[in-house]
């Protein structure tokens, strides 16, 4: 189960390298938007106030550090955290400036354009759509970190046969069962379950009674000319 918390780098990298560049965006346009006189009045750059802290540089610093922790990651619930605090900070440009209202936040300031085309491209993409689309990346993330792939259950297969064949190798002596030697396997003696050689009893009715020594005695009487 360890083996599977582990994902190629490649797993979140077109999202986390996306969220990034998001978050970076989303934190910035208020200072460097007026170069392009595209952004949120004051039109001067870097002018910076409490309101945008909240509103801009927090949500768009959690979306570039979960970018990073996704896209670096190779553990899956550490790349998980970063998906998570990507996507808080995606919400946080959606509701955000609504929110901050009920601690007297009443937003950044108006937008630069002069028409009402360029104020809804401004509003959106410092806000909204910029909120949605980190949202929309992070959940993408999220659901491939949640998924074990094939390879991955099969490299961890693997791993785990490899792990199990070195610690069989490598058991101590004393656990494996040596060869008995022939002292060992031999019945003790004076066993009863020895087995004892077929021969004349020794004792009792039919025993063999010992002859005494003497002289060789001829079984058939002598005859003449032998």
């Amino acid at each position: 189960m360890t083996g599977t918390m582990r994902v190629p780098r490649s797993r979140g990298a077109f999202s986390g390298v996306l969220l990034v560049l998001l978050g970076l965006w989303g934190a910035l346009l208020p200072f460097v938007g007026p170069y392009a006189h595209f952004g949120f009045h004051p039109d001067e750059t870097w002018i910076y106030g409490t309101d945008r802290l909240e509103l801009c540089i927090a949500p768009g610093a959690a979306t570039a550090i979960g970018g990073l922790i996704t896209l670096s990651s190779r553990h899956r619930a550490l790349a998980s955290f970063g998906g998570w605090l990507a996507a808080l900070g995606g919400a946080w440009f959606v509701i955000g400036p609504q929110v901050a209202v009920l601690w007297d936040v009443h937003g950044i300031g108006d937008p630069l354009g002069t028409t009402r085309a360029r104020h809804l491209a401004e509003q959106l993409t410092g806000f909204s759509a910029l909120g949605v689309a980190i949202v929309f990346l992070a959940a993408l993330a999220l659901g491939r970190f949640a998924v074990v792939g094939v390879r991955e259950a099969m490299s961890e297969t693997a791993r785990t046969s490899e792990t199990a064949r070195t610690s069989e190798t490598r058991r101590t002596p004393e656990t494996r069962r040596t060869p008995e030697t022939p002292e060992e396997s031999a019945p003790p003696r004076g066993s009863s379950d020895a087995t004892q050689p077929f021969g004349r009893p020794t004792v009792g009715r039919y025993a063999r009674q010992p002859q005494p020594d003497g002289p060789d005695r001829r079984v058939a009487p002598d005859e003449p000319g032998v």
